[in-house]
């Protein structure tokens, strides 16, 4: 059986992260993604953060895989002309430049509908329409005006991002959603459509409970799930509330053994109230199993910072993979601070595909992250990241051009 997404040809006008990770993932499940880059520099993570000497970064590799790449000059004429046949062969055209950039091109909306009105235009901005639309936005901007920063880290410190690329990637994993769906629509109505996906919007998304936690704050005055309760105070809007969840399972961090001297000898555990008397039995107070103080979710919410503290007692006996084991018996959830090094390192991980080793002709082998989404009937195969233009002669032929064409072409500097 093909892949999934067999047939349709991505031209893929992206850069740094929130776009290729779109795009990246599309041609996991099999879409032929043809990468335009500018000749002799290219996306510029090609050598951003750069490890090995010569070769392109880490960066550009694991966010460029199963990819082919061109190099056209769209300010050349004749590499316009490229351009606008590409248009008219192609399904999706993908893009984050800044604002107003594609119309400066000479691309509008309204012309490339003329080339090709079955094309569909996704593109990452930072904001949507309204006040910041013309805003540049990176990762961690994204994070803020998300709500994400507000309502990470401790209540007694600034507000923090996180190290997960919600504002990057997140925003990609939506836009390559609206593409298939647009590509779906498409079947039924035969004509293309515009896609955006704003930073802002993604993030937004993704913070969902805290824009339903700044909605209970308003009509109550009080969130009992946070850690504020009972003895802190609750402002106007949603606080940040350390490691909480904010929801209806309370949890929090915990030491494990060796925690001194590694900063990730931890766990997270989760009071859930289903296996409150097994959690009881397992730290060696079964007298809280009845005790009327411990007894019920409601009677366990301002005394949550004495159990956690008593079952920290506990978890710091055993090594976070020891005491999930043990956790794990009873159905008592929890998980451990998994380091990259780790990470890097689980077998399970590399055998579902979710960890990958590839092998690239300049930089040798390196590791990076495969389909996080496995389909059973399309299963992904990684390959490694394209050279600059690697693909632009290959390319060139499958448009039509004659190989004096194509010299021709290069000699004036169109690709």
């Amino acid at each position: 059986m093909g892949k999934a997404l067999d047939g349709v040809r991505i031209l893929d006008f992206t850069h740094v992260q929130s776009g290729p990770t779109c795009t990246q993932l599309l041609a996991w499940f099999g879409a032929d993604v043809i990468k335009v880059e500018r000749a002799g520099a290219g996306d510029i993570t090609r050598e951003q953060l750069r490890d090995v000497a010569g070769a392109d970064s880490l960066y550009f590799t694991m966010l460029n895989h199963n990819k082919r790449s061109v190099t056209i000059d769209t300010k050349n004429p004749e590499g316009k002309l490229v351009l606008e046949a590409l248009i008219q062969k192609c399904d999706v055209l993908v893009e984050n430049f800044a604002p107003g950039a594609l119309d400066r091109m000479g691309f509008t909306w309204e012309r490339i509908q003329e080339l090709n009105p079955r094309m569909i235009v996704a593109s990452v901005k930072g904001f949507g329409p309204g006040p910041y639309e013309d805003c540049k936005v990176y990762e961690n901007v994204a994070q803020c005006v998300g709500g994400a920063a507000s309502t990470t880290g401790f209540d007694d410190g600034p507000p923090v991002v996180t190290g997960a690329q919600i504002g990057d990637s997140g925003t990609g994993l939506h836009l390559a959603l609206g593409i298939v769906t647009a590509l779906y629509q498409r079947t039924m109505t035969g004509r293309g459509q515009k896609v955006l996906a704003a930073m802002q919007d993604g993030v937004l998304n993704l913070c969902r409970v805290k824009l339903r936690d700044q909605q209970r704050l308003e009509r109550t005055g009080v969130m009992k799930e946070y850690p504020q309760y009972p003895n802190g105070t609750f402002g106007e809007a949603v606080p940040r509330a350390g490691n909480a969840s904010g929801g209806g399972q309370p949890g929090w961090i915990l030491k494990c053994k060796g925690w001194e001297h590694d900063p990730n000898a931890y766990i997270y555990f989760i009071t859930q109230a289903p296996v409150w008397v097994k959690i009881c039995n397992v730290i060696g107070r079964e007298e809280w199993a009845t005790h009327p103080d411990y007894a019920t979710p409601d009677a366990r919410l301002p005394r949550l910072k004495e159990i956690f503290a008593e079952v920290e007692r506990w978890t710091m006996t055993k090594t976070k993979f020891e005491a999930m084991e043990i956790l794990n018996k009873y159905d008592i959830p929890c998980g451990p601070i998994l380091s990259m090094k780790e990470i890097a390192e689980d077998e399970s991980l590399r055998k579902t595909g979710t960890i990958v080793e590839v092998d690239h002709p300049v930089r040798g082998k390196y590791l990076t992250v495969g389909n996080p989404i496995k389909l059973s009937d399309s299963p992904t195969e990684v390959t490694r990241s394209p050279l600059l233009g690697e693909h632009t002669d290959e390319v060139m032929a499958e448009l039509g051009y004659s190989p004096a064409q194509i010299d021709a072409l290069r000699t004036a500097g169109a690709i």
